[in-house]
């Protein structure tokens, strides 16, 4: 593969993407006949900058709204990627500032478009591989507020998990227009808050593009590529022939409400109507309650600049759907149902996709390819949706060309840029080809590459390393530090060289009813592949203990417990309650505990939890030296054992 080729056709789009005409830069408009307009003798034009007369003051100032912030990193998007993104680097010790063109934050999962925040929970063997860490934390945060499953309340779960961070700032409302470079690199973002009518140029030394569409990282110039590959190019079996522009497209939602009594429905005037004779079967139309996902339309050219005149058009598909339901006589059961919601900002697949130094493709992910630097995983089967969407009615919505055995694995060299010295990203927006899209584009899959590059952000700026170097000289703290944080990496256990658990002479329990605590220490976070990697109490209480031949130097305990990774506790629609789904705060949850320390013989607390809503649960303290550790575990959320996956102690 000739990757230098992909740039012939990416180079000048990328280039030319990068000079955009802002609108409310406060420069006059010219006039098309004048050539030139001297801007720094009337740099308001022909107005008055004075006619501003502020009422109460006897002041008349034309307020210039003009800030400039500087930061360690900016992440642009705020989706489940940017989320993951700034709170994994604002963690890990940069001053970080997320950048939202909404006024809510979740992306595609927000209220504005309600989709399921799915990741790995599509395996052949019907369960899912769930992910943990920041995505992890953000989903039983819900559980905890939200327990009634409401899209506007998740808005301001998130809203609350984010603003709690204390080195992470926000700008909600707020479009970043344009990278500014200098020699090369990015130096700072400029943005339009639309609400305050302020411009902002945030600078820092690492940028990172959660946004999607890449709007940011296009205009620094990163090379970038849109449409399908041929087969031949990266030896995909589910590719065209032929190369082709074709982007898999946005999607209006709906949702309706039976209301108890009949509830005629007069489609609005821009319905188009659904020609279900027309339609392939697995266009479902029951249940209709929650709408269908497959009232889409792709694009084989400008996806982004058509996606007005595609919104409109989507909405008179999805009238149109509703329509056929309520008045064509063959679903009497929706006599009683009225639409309670219809999305007016569509839910977007696939637009551009930067080039980093390595292209996922196909083959990675249906041979399982082992990545030396591996930082996140996925495992949503190769779901790519039918070109024409509604245009194509006669086919499939998607083709859901293979599930997956087992999860694969995401390489750092996919999210960072190639001729961007200092662009991270993360989301639908990688390295990556049109078939890897179809899989990975998946919310908590982009939350984990968010979290990723958020925490190899944080180590850039800790290292005064650019992204690139990071990746060939450091890739082994960022993996250890992506473990640590709860983070799984498929195949790749935690070495876990500063944890003072790996020289105790001693594990053990008061009772041990599967696993054993030695497996505490072994690196694996979790039970994978048939393999336990835990240690189970018989009953409640109970206790682990700790101990080393000679005294150590503690103020730091971390310890992994049980959410049972093989059912999902995502945000639905329809508050599914099953063996695979659970509306409620996983009962394995630990709930209470308590760790002291031995010093000089006696027994002393080092902190207590009475409500725990965490699987990775850290204590911090003064430095003690001690010769041993004790974990009292008092209670779950309903089961009556304990189990555990990791103990970790640090200096």
């Amino acid at each position: 593969m000739k990757r230098r080729d992909f740039f012939k056709n990416t180079v000048k789009g990328a280039m030319a993407a990068s000079v955009i005409p802002l609108s409310g830069s406060g420069l006059p408009i010219q006039d098309p006949s004048s050539t030139t307009v001297n801007v720094k003798d009337k740099p308001f034009g022909d107005s008055d900058p004075e006619q501003w007369y502020q009422l109460g003051t006897g002041k008349k100032p034309r307020l210039d709204r003009k800030v400039t912030e500087t930061y360690d990193v900016v992440v642009i998007g705020g989706g489940a990627a940017g989320i993951c993104a700034a709170v994994a680097a604002a963690r890990n010790g940069s001053k970080v500032v997320i950048v939202q063109d909404r006024s809510v934050f979740g992306g595609n999962s927000s209220s504005e478009i309600r989709v399921h925040l799915n990741g790995v929970n599509q395996l052949k063997n019907g369960l899912p591989e769930r992910e943990t860490g920041i995505i992890e934390e953000i989903l039983l945060h819900n559980r905890f507020h939200n327990p009634q499953d409401s899209y506007p309340v998740w808005d301001h779960v998130l809203y609350d998990f984010i603003t709690r961070e204390p080195n992470l700032e926000i700008k909600l409302n707020t479009s970043a227009m344009r990278a500014i470079m200098i020699d090369g690199k990015i130096q700072a973002a400029y943005c339009w808050q639309l609400t305050t009518e302020t411009e902002f140029t945030l600078k820092a030394n690492i940028f990172i593009d959660c946004s999607g569409d890449g709007l940011f990282g296009a205009t620094a110039g990163a090379y970038y590529r849109t449409g399908r590959e041929a087969s031949s190019e990266f030896n995909e079996k589910y590719a065209p022939k032929e190369a082709d522009g074709w982007q898999m497209g946005s999607t209006v939602l709906l949702g309706s409400k039976d209301m108890g009594r009949p509830m005629p429905f007069e489609a609005p005037h821009f319905t188009i109507k659904y020609e279900a004779d027309k339609a392939h079967p697995e266009r479902q139309l029951k249940p209709f309650e929650l709408g269908f996902w497959w009232v889409e339309l792709g694009s084989k050219d400008d996806i982004i600049g058509e996606y007005e005149d595609n919104k409109h058009t989507l909405l008179g598909y999805a009238y149109g759907v509703w329509d056929y339901l309520k008045n064509s006589g063959e679903f009497p059961e929706t006599e009683n149902f009225a639409l309670d919601w219809v999305s007016s900002l569509p839910g977007k697949r696939e637009a551009r996709r930067f080039i980093g130094d390595y292209i996922l493709s196909e083959p990675d992910m249906l041979g399982n390819k082992h990545f030396p630097d591996a930082v996140a995983f996925g495992g949503w089967s190769l779901d790519e949706h039918n070109p024409g969407g509604m245009l194509n009615l006669s086919e499939p919505p998607s083709y859901f060309h293979e599930d997956f055995e087992k999860p694969y694995q995401i390489p750092f060299r996919s999210l960072y840029s190639i001729n961007i010295p200092n662009l991270l990203f993360a989301g639908r927006n990688i390295s990556q080809t049109h078939i890897a899209l179809s899989s990975s584009r998946i919310m908590a899959t982009c939350a984990l590459e968010g979290q990723a590059v958020g925490t190899a952000a944080a180590l850039c700026v800790q290292k005064k390393v650019l992204p690139r170097e990071l990746g060939e000289n450091h890739v082994d703290d960022l993996q250890e530090q992506l473990l640590r944080d709860d983070a799984f990496i498929p195949g790749r256990p935690a070495k876990k060289p500063l944890d003072l658990v790996q020289q105790a002479s001693l594990i053990f329990a008061s009772s041990t009813s599967s696993g054993d605590a030695k497996l505490l220490k072994d690196g694996m976070s979790r039970d994978y592949e048939g393999m336990i990697h835990h240690w189970q109490s018989d009953s409640l209480p109970a206790e682990v203990q700790v101990e080393w031949e000679d005294r150590v130097r503690i103020s730091k305990i971390e310890i992994k417990c049980d959410t049972n990774v093989k059912k999902n506790i995502m945000l639905r629609r329809d508050s599914l309650e099953n063996e695979i789904y659970t509306t409620q705060v996983p009962k394995e949850l630990l709930k209470s505990l308590e760790v002291e320390g031995r010093v000089k013989g006696e027994w002393v607390s080092l902190g207590k939890i009475d409500k725990n809503r965490t699987r990775l649960i850290r204590f911090a303290f003064d430095l003690i030296e001690t010769t041993a550790i004790r974990i009292q575990l008092n209670s779950t959320y309903g089961d009556d054992k304990v189990k555990l996956f990791e103990v970790r102690c640090y200096v």
